[in-house]
Parts: structure tokens; sequence; C-alpha cells
């Protein structure tokens, strides 16, 4: 019988600490202390690739009502989709490794590297990225998840003094890419140029361009044979490949507006989630501690009942239903205190619904035409894209591909 009851508050006291050892986050953490690395000495233009970020995936929201508890939206994922490849741009130009440095829609050819991300984790406390660099020959740099959480004070102490709170995290993706960059030979960077310049030939004009390259059964890309110099569709397609990067730069200008129009909504946002969740975290933390107390005065009293003697149970039984009531208090008590978290994920949702409403598209010009980058920036620039085929098409007589369908 002693065993049982041993068994039954020990079981007890292990589904509270399995419950509150739940929320505990053993992910390997970026270095808040890493410096950025830049080159001991100016990299030659003629060995400067140039590097595209993709806007990112914005992920999957937890299930359910926890999304709402927890302040978050899809909305505000959309607009994150948005501003951290942005910022990851402003890291990345300064460290001097690369040529022209874009955020561009997802899954356009021409790229001479480019980098890929997904949202695994966001909400204003923490930041979990997967990052995926690689090359216009399909060669993969690296596939890596990068993870960073703070207090509430570290993340109030980073905003006052007019930092990104998350700054040591983008450093170390500036630095991974940099890294494998200094790894290549100059022989591996005409390679990853040239192949660059034939995908996004081959893009804009399959017929005459595809034969110039060969994909392999792992996806690598290599240019089989190279047009002649003076080529003159050679000539055409540079010229349209200009256009291509004026445009970009153009989304670029507005992506950076967006970025700025985002930042003191965003700025609040951070700072009002990650104190929400503090203080959710530690009441969280405040019940656990009661419930377990409370379980161990009941699992003290039943000990004691079950080690006294008959001339000494009628003594100890005072102090035993002392324990017992002061654990069963302690216990209700540590779920009372559950019942406040209800409030706080209540604010924490209420300030999620506020920034969603503040991170409104923008509404751009483009080729005196008015365009809404949120939502409609890659539609946009897909349709770009199909204008420069027939901009080409126009120039050499060649029909696209699509009108020959």
């Amino acid at each position: 019988m002693r065993q049982s009851h041993h068994g039954l508050v020990g079981a007890l006291l292990l589904a509270l600490l399995l419950g509150g050892c739940s929320s505990l986050d053993l992910k390997p953490e970026v270095d808040d202390q890493v410096v950025m690395h830049k080159p001991v000495a100016e990299i030659p233009e003629a060995q400067l690739l140039d590097l595209w970020i993709e806007l990112f995936d914005p992920g999957v929201l937890p299930e359910g009502e926890k999304a709402a508890q927890e302040g978050l939206s899809a909305e505000i994922r959309a607009a994150e989709a948005r501003f951290i490849p942005q910022h990851l741009r402003d890291v990345i130009e300064r460290t001097g490794y690369w040529g022209a440095v874009r955020v561009v829609p997802r899954g356009n050819e021409g790229g001479e590297s480019v980098v890929r991300g997904t949202i695994l984790a966001s909400d204003g406390s923490q930041l979990e990225l997967n990052i995926t660099a690689s090359d216009a020959t399909g060669r993969t740099w690296f596939d890596q998840r990068y993870y960073s959480r703070l207090t509430a004070a570290e993340v109030e102490a980073a905003l006052a003094a007019g930092s990104e709170p998350f700054e040591p995290l983008y450093i170390t993706i500036a630095n991974d890419l940099a890294a494998f960059r200094d790894r290549l030979a100059e022989a591996e960077i005409r390679a990853i140029r040239r192949t660059a310049e034939l995908r996004f030939a081959a893009a804009m004009a399959p017929a005459p361009f595809a034969d110039y390259l060969a994909t392999d059964a792992q996806g690598r890309v290599t240019a089989t044979r190279l047009p002649a110099h003076d080529d003159p569709m050679v000539r055409r397609i540079a010229a349209i490949r200009e256009r291509d990067h004026l445009l970009l730069d153009t989304l670029n200008a507005h992506f950076d507006n967006f970025y700025r129009r985002m930042k003191p909504p965003y700025d609040e946002w951070r700072r009002a989630r990650s104190a929400e969740a503090t203080a959710l975290g530690e009441i969280e933390r405040g019940a656990l501690q009661r419930k377990l107390v409370g379980v161990a005065a009941i699992l003290g009293a039943i000990a004691l009942q079950a080690s006294s003697n008959s001339s000494s149970r009628a003594t100890n039984s005072v102090v035993r239903d002392v324990m017992v009531l002061g654990g069963v208090y302690a216990v209700k008590s540590g779920f009372d205190k559950d019942a406040e978290t209800v409030i706080h994920r209540d604010a924490i949702a209420e300030l999620g619904d506020s920034f969603s409403a503040e991170a409104q598209p923008l509404v751009v010009e483009v080729e005196g035409e008015m365009h809404e980058l949120t939502g409609t920036a890659e539609t946009q620039y897909a349709q770009w894209r199909e204008l420069l085929k027939r901009i080409y098409a126009a120039e050499t007589g060649l029909v696209p591909a699509d009108a020959a369908d």
C-alpha cells in the first residue's frame, strides 16, 4: 500500500515536471558575441558574385488557437517574410564579400548565388530560420538552421539602442556565406557567373539557349558550350538582363521603403510581445513551483503516516492533516495562477492584431503603372519577366515559347 501511494504521488510529480520542462528549449543558439567577417583585402570586381536573397517562406504557424494565443498571425508572418530578407541584405552588404546584393521574388532564374529562407519560429523573443544557400551551378553551399532566444530585457535594450535584437543571428548567416565564398577558386567563380548568364538566357529564350546547358541527376548545371562573343543574340540578352537588374533595383527601393515603414510598429510589437511572453513564462513557472510544493507536502504527509507507529500516529495526525491541507491549497493556487496566463495570452493576441493592422501593403509605381508590392510583388515580377521575353522576341523576331504553344 505504501508503494502504491508513493508511486501515485511520484507519477504526479513526474507529470508536473515533464509539463514544466516541455517548454524548455534545448536548441543550439547562435553566439551573441559573434564578430562580422570581412575580407583582409578588397576583392577584385571580376571575383565578386552577385547575391540574390529570395523573399522568405513565412513557414507554418502553430495549429488551432495556439497562434492567436501567442499573438501570431499570417499577416505578421507575411510581413516578416519581407522584413527579414531585407535586413539580412543590409548585413551581408556590410561584409564587403559580394557584388550586388538584392532581395528578389522567389523562383526566378539568373542569380549567381541565391539565399532561400523559411521562418520556423518568430514571436518577438525568439527567431529560428532555415537558410539554404546555393549558386547557379546547382551546388548547395549549406542548408542550416539558425536559432536565437532573448529575454524581454535583451530585446528592450537592443531596441532602445537602435539595434536589431537578433543581429548576431544575421551576422552568423553572413559569416557562413562569406566562409563558403572564400573557399571558391577563381575558375569556380567564373563558371558560376557564366552559368547564371546562360540560365537567364535560357529562361528568356529557351529555343536558342537551352542546348548550351546540361543538368545531371544531382541537379548540377554545367555549360556544354559557349555562344560566340559577338553573337547579336547574346548582346540582346545582356541588354535584357540589364533591364531586369534595373527593375530588381526598383523593387528593392520599394522593399526598403516597406522595411522603413514596417520597422517602428514591428519593433513595438516585438517589445510588447517579448515582455508579455516573459510575464507569461514567469507565471507558468510560478504555477508549476506551487504545484510541486503542494505535491511534495502531500507526499510528505503520506510518508509520515506510513512511518508512524501506533503510539505516535495520533500525534503525527495533526501534522499530517496540516501538510495535506497545505499541499492541496498550494496545488490549487498553482492552478489558479494558470488562469492568469489567459490574460497575458489575450494581450499578446491583441498586440498581434494591432501590428497586423499597421503592416499594410505598399502601392508602388513600376513602368508607369501602380502595383501593390505586398502580396502581389511576386506576380508583378513574373509579369515583368514575361514582358522581357516578349521584348526579346520582338527584337529578334523569335516567337515566345508561350505564344508558340
